[in-house]
């Protein structure tokens, strides 16, 4: 065929061709060609946007949130404490009372109230929702954003394919085995460009700088170190090509009409949000989100609904504003701790840690709105129905973003890894 030569051209290293490169390539050659009329040409690349890599944002509650605050409260039980519930869009499905704004989104969420796990050590627990592995000696596992951005990478998207947004806690997991291409892009404070950042010298300047330290390291090279200076280079280019890159505007949230601002509300999470839905705009695969505080041990009562009211209002307009613009349907929204909270109210006033049932919010991706999944008893002490566990979770989220979960890693130390070891995707969840 005429076109043949051309799709040769494109192949990858590995000698495979990405389907969205076939598609582009093969589309453009056929109409050059005249085999495909201008419309049947601009069908077919529609429906390859269709179905574009997924990319997801993660919404990460430090400490373990009180599910009996948020989506699973239990208003008129001694358990429940002071908290109501509210009604909700979606008829017959009730929130705490904390989240009135979530409580009108409610037809685009997904909440599963019957997420249990053994693990009730914020290391271990917060390692195990990231990985979905419990930690070990011998085996760093990757996070979930890290698997996102090796699983569905954007070649035009300049920016780092991991970037996690606010203070994490020192056990937050980064991208394991997987290597440093894969490491998360630390942005501890949204609505401030990234930190050493900006290019000191101008454009032409910085990439001679580039050069002559390419010619200096080739000695260094020649030294039986070529790996290692390849692997520097390897960074050194990546990093500049992000530093000069016009997406590197993604990060400058002033950019943003007032209204906008406005519709996310106050505070770091608030900017941390809206910089998410900007980043996802620039083809990032993967956005962590942080807020923390949630490991409340004493005085529930009064810090769980101030954590609602810096969530409430900037999780619904983000989940709205990707409706609007079109991106929630391949965007994976994921909200989560690393447990909940004791059903039983302690001396102080505080909830302690319970992973034996709790709670998770979704939105987007193929999940259909309005589902609620699960239910813990009249007390909150265990699952009733429907038992989601960890590995189930993780099996959910791949299915979303359209990851193989049975896709093996093979380890430094030649162990194979699967993405997730056993378990179910939630298939109630999907549309």
């Amino acid at each position: 065929m005429a076109w043949q030569p051309v799709i040769q051209a494109r192949l990858t290293r590995d000698g495979t061709c990405h389907r969205r490169q076939w598609f582009r390539y093969l589309g453009g050659a056929a109409l050059a060609g005249g085999v495909l009329g201008w419309s049947d040409f601009l069908s077919l690349h529609a429906a390859e946007l269709k179905k574009r890599n997924r990319q997801c944002i993660l919404l990460w509650m430090q400490g373990g949130p009180s599910q009996f605050e948020t989506w699973d409260p239990k208003p008129g039980h001694r358990n429940g404490g002071p908290t109501e519930a509210i009604s909700t869009r979606v008829p017959g499905v009730k929130l705490a009372e904390h989240l009135p704004q979530l409580a009108k989104q409610m037809h685009r969420l997904g909440v599963i109230r019957s997420v249990t796990s053994r693990e009730g050590s914020h290391p271990r627990a917060t390692s195990l929702m990231h990985t979905g592995y419990l930690p070990t000696p011998t085996v760093k596992y990757p996070s979930l954003g890290a698997v996102v951005a090796e699983q569905l990478p954007n070649p035009q998207c300049e920016l780092p394919p991991f970037v996690q947004v606010g203070r994490s806690g020192p056990n937050i997991t980064g991208s394991g085995f997987l290597g440093v291409d894969y490491s998360p892009f630390s942005v501890p404070q949204a609505g401030q460009m990234p930190e050493n950042a900006r290019i000191t010298t101008s454009a032409a300047r910085f990439r001679r700088r580039l050069e002559l330290m390419d010619q200096l390291e080739e000695d260094f090279a020649r030294e039986e170190a070529r790996q290692l200076v390849q692997a520097h280079r390897k960074l050194y280019r990546k990093t500049a090509r992000m530093i000069l890159s016009e997406q590197m505007r993604a990060f400058d949230l002033s950019q943003e009409p007032q209204s906008v601002q406005q519709a996310y509300g106050q505070g770091q999470f608030a900017r941390g949000c809206l910089l998410a839905r900007r980043l996802i705009e620039h083809g990032v695969p993967f956005v962590e989100v942080i807020l923390n505080g949630w490991d409340t041990h004493a005085d529930n009562f009064s810090r769980t609904p101030q954590l609602c009211r810096q969530i409430d209002r900037p999780f619904a307009a983000l989940v709205e504003d990707l409706d609007q613009r079109g991106l929630l349907e391949n965007t994976l929204v994921i909200w989560m701790g690393e447990f909940g909270r004791t059903p039983r109210i302690n001396p102080r006033s505080g909830r302690d840690h319970w992973p034996r049932a709790f709670s998770v919010a979704l939105a987007g991706a193929g999940i259909r709105g309005g589902t609620v999944i699960g239910s813990t008893d009249a007390g909150g002490f265990a699952v009733e129905d429907r038992p989601v566990g960890v590995a189930d979770l993780f099996r959910t989220f791949c299915k979303a973003l359209r990851i193989d979960a049975d896709h093996e890693y093979m380890t430094p130390i030649g162990r194979p890894i699967k993405i997730v070891d056993g378990g179910e995707a939630v298939e109630e969840l999907f549309a």
